[in-house]
Formats: structure tokens, sequence, C-alpha cells
């Protein structure tokens, strides 16, 4: 999701999106029903403008069935889609406002602190959905930046390679497992690299801030001479080929599906803790196509699109969603420990020069032990 890979998904497929036809808005070409009359004038005026412009980290594998569905209910409206990895948004956002040519009508990526970054830099639009009465209240900050998902934060393993190990299933049994287990596991472990990757950044930050084991765990991941990456993608194959055993705070709804389609891979969310993150989205200030932005951003929160993001593995913020996991069976699964990372400007703390300069210090110390 990290790596740097520009895609724009044109017109849609009829059939690719058949399914999910039934949740589709009411009225697919006029309001959506529950919307405010006057909400025809943005539809209008998005239908004029004829583009919606999103920058991303999302990949075209789980982004592409939300931008079908979004066509499939508004066909007039194309959708730029550039899928730019967390640090790549973030930084041509900034880039782009520097230069006072704004390229983005909507900002969607995981990187929660960065695009929190952006609302404080003043580069994003406030707009109040008529979706948010849906959202759980953590999830929405000013009515400028938006939860659109919740996702877990967990292991991603090798099945066969891990045959002769207890997997552990705390994150207090993490920790004894690479400390008791270090010599069969050296250069056996993975997991993000928080300086090539915002989204690994935001994990770690966030469980320093919450968990007082942090860099003890970071400390016995280093004695095992673990790897890290900047992209989910890049420790899948690794695990899938042998190569490495276990991967730790990696995207869980990438490790629930990934484990879904291949039976030689496992995942576990940690009982004891259970970090959540939320891909993110806002509005650019200046957006080139702001009525456009605005169909997106409430489509991406409505059932329809929340169904879409679900049926590809991305779990569903809403609990009205049943394809798919949703906010509800995700807390099940984590046996009721699962912690969202909340939508607040308390997200700014660790990306603040000073905090984030101690975090890289404490982080390198610890693996060098």
């Amino acid at each position: 999701m990290d790596m740097i890979d520009r895609r724009q998904f044109m017109l849609a497929s009829a059939a690719s999106v058949g399914a999910l036809a039934g949740s589709l808005p009411a009225r697919a070409e006029g309001v959506p029903a529950g919307y405010p009359a006057d909400y025809k004038a943005i539809l209008d005026k998005a239908r004029t403008e004829g583009v919606v412009s999103v920058y991303t980290s999302t990949d075209d594998v789980q982004g592409r069935p939300i931008v079908e569905a979004f066509q499939k209910a508004y066909p007039g409206i194309r959708v730029d889609y550039n899928d730019l990895g967390t640090n790549g948004a973030y930084n041509r956002i900034i880039s782009e406002a520097a230069a006072k040519q704004v390229g983005s009508d909507v900002v969607w990526t995981s990187a929660m602190d960065l695009q929190m970054v952006l609302v404080q830099k003043g580069l994003a639009e406030a707009y109040k959905s008529p979706e948010m009465s849906h959202l759980p209240g953590w999830a929405n900050f000013s009515d400028t930046l938006y939860g659109t998902t919740v996702e877990p934060v967990g292991i991603l393993y090798n099945k066969a390679q891990l045959a002769s190990l207890k997997l552990p299933q705390t994150r207090a049994e993490l920790l004894a497992f690479m400390r008791d287990n270090k010599e069969a596991l050296k250069g056996k472990l993975a997991t993000f690299d928080p300086e090539k990757s915002g989204t690994g950044f935001l994990f770690f930050s966030n469980d320093a801030r919450t968990r007082p084991d942090t860099f003890e765990l970071v400390k016995a991941f280093g004695a095992t001479e673990g790897k890290t990456y900047g992209s989910s993608g890049a420790m899948r194959e690794k695990i899938v080929s042998g190569e490495h055993w276990l991967a730790f705070n990696v995207i869980g709804s990438y490790a629930i599906e990934w484990a879904a389609k291949n039976p030689a891979l496992g995942y576990v969310l940690t009982s004891d803790y259970t970090a959540a993150f939320s891909r993110v989205a806002n509005l650019s200030k200046g957006a080139p196509h702001p009525n456009a932005a605005r169909l997106f951003l409430d489509f991406l929160l409505s059932a329809a699109g929340q169904s879409a993001l679900a049926s590809a593995g991305a779990p569903s913020i809403r609990t009205d969603v049943t394809s798919g996991l949703n906010l509800t069976r995700l807390g099940e699964m984590a046996k009721g420990n699962l912690k969202p990372i909340p939508v607040t400007a308390a997200l700014l703390e660790a990306t603040e020069p000073k905090n984030r300069a101690d975090f890289f210090r404490r982080w390198k110390e610890a693996l060098r032990g």
C-alpha cells in the first residue's frame, strides 16, 4: 500500500459491480434517500464538473470496488484514482499547495496523523456530510477529517514454518515468543519500517503512546535481526516464500484477506490489545472539483460505499453494513479489546518535530539493543 504507484481508473464495467446493485443509493441518479433536498445542487454541479481526483494510499485491489460502485451510482462522473502511498500523497499535496496548483479533490489514506497535519496546515475543507449520523463519534474531526474504515493491526504468519513453535496470542506472548526463540527466529521476523512507511509510523507511534511495552518489543525484534519493510505487500511475499515466518504490526484487514485466500497463511488479532486504524478522508482546500469531491466523500461513507469497501476487505466503520466485516464484528474478533485510534488532534503529537525525532532515537536504540 505504501509503494508509490499511480493508477487511474476510468469508466467502470457494470458487470463487475452487479453484486453491489442492491446496496446502491435509492434514486441513484437523483438525490440519495434521506439527504436534504438542496443536495440536488451539489449533484448537478458535480455532474457539470464531470471528474473527481482522488489521492490515496489504498491499492487498486481494495480501491477499485469503491470506484466502480461510485461510477455505477453516478455514471457521468469520472474518477481519477491516484495510488501514491501515504508519504507520496502527503508530499504531493504539500508541494502542490506551495505552488498554488491543487490537483486533488479528495485525499484518502491510512496515514491518519499526516492527514491531521494537512488539516492543521489549513489544506483541508470543512464539510458536514449527510452520512455523519452513521459514524462513531471518534471518526469525525471538526467535520473536516472522516474515518472511512476500521482496520485492526495484527500478525501475519506462515503456518508451516511456525508449526513447531507456540503461536503468540497476546502482546505479552509476542514479546516472550521473540525472547524465548531468539536464535531460531534470527532473520525470520518482519514489520513495517516507520521511516519509510507513514502507516508504519502511525502504528508504532500509537503503540509508543498507549503501550508501555512498545520499545521492549522493538528491542526483542532487533535481537532476532528482524527485517523492516515499507509496504504490506513486500512482507506478504516474504511470509509466503517462507523467508520470514511472522510479521507483526501489519494491516490486519490485509492479513485476514490473505489468509482466507492462501491456506499457508494465518493471522492473529492479539486478544489483550488490538489497535485499529482508519483510512481517513478529507476534501482538499481549493479542490478543482469541489462538488464532485463532496459527492465522492459522501459515497465513501454511505451504506453502498461502505459495502463496496467491506466486500473488498476494508472493514466498514458502520455497524449497519453486513457485507464483509464491520466495526461490531471486528470487536468480537478482538475479544472486546479492539482499540480504534480516534480521529482527533492528539494525532498531531507524534508528528511534532521534537517528538518525531525522539521516537526515532528510541526506535533505533531499541533495534540495536
